[in-house]
């Protein structure tokens, strides 16, 4: 039989509200067309494994994901219609809504057919490597901003490629002008106390007296469990 995680759960209860019906909807529909699929968490999203790697899903701030693991065998077989691209990660592209979802009837026969490969123990073919991806050019309205800011500006000299990178394609994804500059602002804001892009939905990180509290009761048992066996030997 199949397995839902609690992890899953708890994931799909902290995304946005535009997500959790596609999340919700895409989870019922893998269930329904594979029984024993199991729910595990990878790369603190929600995996669905069936003998082996079948499907996943995300949410993200402003689009959610679904794709086939198999993705590439499924369309070589021509499973994949008109319309199923890949704008996004996952196999269908940006979702919005459930709108943009095939209907249910074909995503069911699609998680069957990505089943049919897993049981037939079908290899998924080499990935390449992807190349590196183009840097992308601060807009000149976030340096005039990050300038004038300079506990911003040297916190955003500390930062990775990557943490850099996840500002500037929020940035630039803005549809206007408007838009553009809340989000410079906020940018601002978040950068000169140190926060990355997505810090909101960042697990705390432990200290190290969290960390040893948490072992503490494990200690404690095994301690118990010692003594216990020394006291059963003298007898």
């Amino acid at each position: 039989m199949g397995e839902r995680h609690a992890a899953v759960d708890a994931y799909i209860a902290k995304c946005r509200p535009f997500a959790r019906p596609i999340l919700e909807h895409l989870r019922e529909v893998v269930h329904a067309a594979c029984p024993d699929a199991v729910e595990v968490m990878k790369w603190s999203f929600p995996h669905f494994d069936y003998k082996g790697m079948l499907c996943s899903m995300a949410a993200f701030q402003q689009h959610a994901s679904f794709g086939f693991w198999k993705h590439a065998l499924l369309a070589e077989q021509g499973v994949l219609v008109a319309g199923m691209n890949r704008g996004a990660m996952g196999s269908f592209g940006r979702l919005t809504s459930i709108d943009d979802l095939p209907p249910r009837r074909v995503l069911v026969a699609l998680v069957k057919r990505a089943v049919k490969l897993n049981d037939e123990g079908v290899k998924s073919p080499h990935r390449s490597q992807p190349g590196p991806r183009p840097a992308i050019a601060p807009p000149r309205a976030f340096t005039a901003a990050l300038a004038k800011h300079a506990k911003a500006r040297a916190a955003w000299a500390g930062f990775t490629p990557g943490r850099r990178r996840e500002y500037l394609e929020w940035i630039t994804d803005a549809k206007t002008d408007a838009t553009r500059d809340a989000r410079i602002a906020t940018t601002i804001a978040w950068v000169a106390e140190g926060k990355a892009r997505n810090w909101k939905w960042a697990k705390p990180a432990k200290g190290r007296a969290q960390r040893a509290a948490a072992k503490a009761p494990a200690t404690k048992r095994a301690v118990r469990k010692v003594a216990a066996k020394r006291a059963a030997a003298k007898r």
